[in-house]
C-alpha cells in the first residue's frame, strides 16, 4: 500500500509544482527523457537477466497482446462513431490496451492476493505490457501521429526505442552473472521511474479542462477498467482454473489503470496528451474503487 500512496503524492506533487511555478514548463519533457533513456532501461537490464522461461507463464504473458489486440479493433470503431480525430484515437487505443501493470499492479498484486502472485504479475508485465508497449506501442503512437512514414523508417524507430534495446540486451546479457554494484545502480536507476513519471503526468494535468474530453474520459475508463477485463475475465475461464493464483492474477492485471508509460509515449509523440494523462490520473484514483470490485468477483 506504500507504493500506492507514494504514486498519489507524486502525483500531487506535480500538480503543485507546476501550479506554483517552482518547476519550469519544460520539467515534463525532461522527465519524461529521462524515464525513457534511463528508468525504463534499468528495470528492464535487471528484471528480465534473472528471468527463465517456462511452459506455465504463457496464457498470462500473452494476455497483454490480446488485450492491445482487442482495444484496437473497439477503439478505431469507436473513434470512427464519434468522429475523434486521429491523435485522439491513438491515445484512446494505447491508454486503453496497455495496463499500469508493474507500479499498480505488483504492489496491488500483493496487497490483495500476496506475494505469490507477484512472479505471475511480473512475467505478464516484462514479456507481455512492455513488450507490446516497446513494439505495437511506437508503431501506434507512430500511425496516429502522422509520423507513420516508410517501413524502413518506423522499423528503425521501435529498434531504437531504448527499453527495447535494453529487452535485447538483458537477452544477450543472461548467461554473464551481474556484479553486485551492478545489480545495485540498476535497482536505483530503476527506482526512479514511478516517482518521476507521476510527477510528470502530474504536472500534465488539467482537471478544470477535462469537461472538454469528458466522452472521451468516460469512455477510456469504462472500457479500459470494466469491458476489457470481463472479456479477459471470460475468455481466461475457459483455458484456466477459475480458482487458480495464474487465472486470478492475469484477470487482476488485465483491471489495471492505464498506463503511466504509454502517457509518457504519447506525450513524445505529440498525440492528445492532455487526454492522456486525465486517463492515467483519473484512471489510477478510479482503480482504487473498481479492482476492489475485480477482487471480489474473482472470488466468487
Amino acid at each position: 500500500m506504500a507504493n500506492f500512496i507514494l504514486l498519489m503524492v507524486c502525483l500531487m506533487l506535480g500538480m503543485v509544482f507546476r501550479r506554483t511555478g517552482i518547476l519550469p514548463a519544460q520539467t515534463p519533457k525532461v522527465l519524461n527523457s529521462i524515464i525513457i533513456y534511463i528508468s525504463l532501461p534499468a528495470i528492464t537490464l535487471l528484471y528480465l537477466h534473472d528471468f527463465r522461461f517456462s511452459a506455465e507463464i504463457v496464457l498470462p504473458v500473452i494476455m497483454p497482446w490480446i488485450y492491445f489486440g482487442i482495444s484496437y479493433l473497439i477503439f478505431t470503431r469507436l473513434g470512427k462513431h464519434f468522429r475523434w480525430d486521429r491523435k485522439t484515437t491513438g491515445v484512446m487505443i494505447l491508454l486503453g490496451g496497455l495496463g499500469n501493470t508493474s507500479f499498480v499492479g505488483l504492489p496491488m498484486i500483493e496487497v490483495f492476493w500476496g506475494k505469490g502472485g507477484i512472479p505471475i504479475g511480473l512475467m505478464i508485465d516484462q514479456f507481455g505490457s512492455f513488450l507490446v508497449l516497446s513494439t505495437f506501442g511506437i508503431i501506434i503512437a507512430s500511425k496516429y501521429s502522422g509520423s507513420f512514414g516508410a517501413e524502413e523508417s518506423l522499423f528503425k524507430k521501435v529498434l531504437t526505442f531504448p527499453p527495447f534495446l535494453s529487452i535485447i540486451g538483458a537477452f544477450i546479457l543472461m548467461p554473464v552473472e551481474y556484479p553486485e554494484i551492478m545489480k545495485v545502480i540498476l535497482e536505483r536507476l530503476g527506482m526512479t521511474l514511478s516517482p518521476l513519471a507521476l510527477l510528470s503526468v502530474g504536472y500534465q494535468l488539467h482537471f478544470k479542462k477535462r469537461g472538454e474530453i469528458r466522452r472521451e474520459l468516460i469512455t477510456g475508463l469504462a472500457v479500459k477498467l470494466i469491458m476489457l477485463p470481463a472479456i479477459i475475465f471470460l475468455l481466461y475461464r475457459l483455458v484456466l482454473d477459475s480458482g487458480s493464483m495464474v487465472y486470478r492474477v492475469t484477470v487482476f492485471e488485465a483491471a489495471m489503470p492505464p498506463m503511466i508509460t504509454a502517457a509518457i509515449v504519447a506525450t513524445e509523440y505529440g498525440l492528445n496528451s492532455k487526454l492522456a494523462n486525465l486517463l492515467v490520473g483519473i484512471g489510477i484514483i478510479a482503480a482504487f474503487m473498481t479492482l476492489s470490485i475485480w477482487y471480489g468477483v474473482l472470488l466468487i
